[in-house]
């Protein structure tokens, strides 16, 4: 206890000139620090600011890129569904127009005027059936696209063909018709066909060949077919080369575009 009164008491003389300097050293210390702080406070504001109005900006642009991106996505996204859509809806709605006209656009007036005295026989049922060849010289893929059409005697009625040219090069092709029974052939029209005439086929194209044709009423009527309620329509693709000759069923009527 006596060495702290006396530590205390020698110091104590001294106390107020530290004091007093100390005071007026550390005001300005404190001021030259306050004014560092906050010159650095300032300094580190204004880079925050800057790094946050550069993220914001960032974060902007990338907001826009990706909302054009996705926008363009759904565009042709939109695009490729329309088309597929068109290309499968094709072959229905040229069908459906066909049958609502009549006569496929390619018909002459005669036949217009037969077709449209027809009565149907509404009571009679023909199914008919498909079948598709090409001759061993030809490489094409050939098939139709339904397997059967049930018509009445006197009612229009369309199918569809598909062929294909897999080969490198273009191919020309032609196609002769049969129908079977034989005795059925001379009743069965065609308003529109693709027989006999050449069909170039570019390397990996493909086409869809209507058939619109009709059994004619007189059909009912012939005894040899009475019990006949199926007829099978086949075709078969040649290739063309020179002095070919393409083999006609004797009941074969040409065609009047």
């Amino acid at each position: 206890m006596f060495n702290i009164t006396v530590k205390l008491r020698y110091i104590s003389p001294h106390t107020p000139y530290y004091s007093s300097f100390n005071k007026q050293t550390a005001t300005q210390t404190y001021r030259l620090g306050l004014e560092s702080y906050l010159n650095r406070y300032e300094l580190c504001r204004r880079e925050c600011v800057k790094s946050i109005s550069c993220r914001r900006l960032l974060h902007n642009n990338s907001k826009g890129r990706e909302s054009k991106n996705s926008s363009t996505v759904y565009y042709l996204s939109a695009i490729g569904i329309l088309t597929l859509g068109l290309s499968y809806a094709a072959v229905p709605l040229y069908r459906i127009f066909c049958q609502a006209q009549g006569y496929g656009g390619t018909v002459g007036e005669e036949i217009d005027t037969d077709v449209s005295k027809m009565k149907k026989v509404k009571h009679r049922e023909i199914t008919v059936k498909f079948n598709a060849d090409v001759s061993s010289s030809l490489k094409w893929n050939f098939h139709p696209q339904q397997t059967e059409i049930k018509v009445a005697p006197g009612e229009t009625a369309l199918a569809f063909y598909t062929a294909e040219n897999p080969a490198e090069k273009p191919v020309i092709g032609v196609s002769t018709y049969n129908v079977v029974p034989f005795e059925a052939g001379q009743y069965f029209n065609k308003i529109q066909c693709f027989c006999f005439e050449e069909q170039m086929l570019n390397p990996h194209e493909q086409v869809d060949m209507p058939v619109f044709f009709y059994i004619d009423p007189e059909y009912n009527e012939d005894p040899k077919l009475e019990y006949t309620d199926t007829i099978i329509l086949s075709y078969t693709f040649f290739e063309v080369k020179d002095g070919m000759s393409l083999p006609l069923p004797g009941y074969f009527k040409p065609h009047t575009a």
